[in-house]
């Protein structure tokens, strides 16, 4: 077994993880982040968002070489080209990585292996909230169900209580939970938003 094997879980770094922990418990600040997006329009119901810098560890951090690009687009039923998935499945996406990310950290914290782990989403949407023809229908998810299949070195009391973990403690799941509040300013063209 080599040295990276020994001192790893499920991909991750023990060591790393251990003293990140220590590191927040001693200085809770270092906890804070602030992620970023930016976005254009392109056409239609297409748009593209970009991600690079974000602020965290109590540092701004532009680590990445290179922008991470997202297509935004609509299939053809809903006025699109199928450019790309459309908003509503990026935020399923983001909940099933966010949902697994979990797991695998606090499985890891817990000294349990994972063998095998994934998830399925599905999501009900009433468009009636979307296009403002129907007060009494909400815009977004009426629901959201996921079906994770996992299988670790652990009893199914442990898995389910690692699913539990997952849903109270992945920032996504806990963000789409509760009400989050969202301010949109206008600004005028060529400054930033603040």
């Amino acid at each position: 077994m080599n040295a990276h094997a020994k001192h790893c879980c499920n991909g991750l770094n023990i060591e790393q993880m251990v003293e990140t922990v220590e590191a927040l418990k001693r200085e809770p600040a270092l906890a804070r982040f602030e992620f970023r997006a930016r976005n254009r329009w392109i056409d239609g119901g297409a748009n593209r968002s970009t991600i690079r810098d974000f602020y965290g560890a109590g540092r701004e951090d532009d680590s990445r070489q290179e922008a991470f690009e997202f297509t935004n687009g609509e299939p053809p039923v809903l006025l699109g080209d199928n450019e790309g998935a459309n908003p509503v499945e990026f935020l399923l996406h983001a909940l099933a990585g966010c949902v697994t990310t979990t797991t695998v950290l606090h499985a890891t914290a817990r000294g349990i292996r994972i063998e095998r782990l994934s998830t399925e989403l599905k999501g009900n949407i009433d468009l009636q909230g979307l296009l403002a023809l129907n007060d009494d229908v909400s815009p977004g998810y009426e629901s959201i169900e996921i079906r994770m299949e996992i299988e670790a070195d652990c009893s199914e009391e442990e898995l389910d209580e690692l699913i539990g973990i997952a849903r109270e403690h992945s920032p996504v799941c806990n963000t789409v939970c509760r009400p989050v509040p969202v301010r949109i300013e206008r600004v005028r063209a060529g400054r930033s938003a603040a």
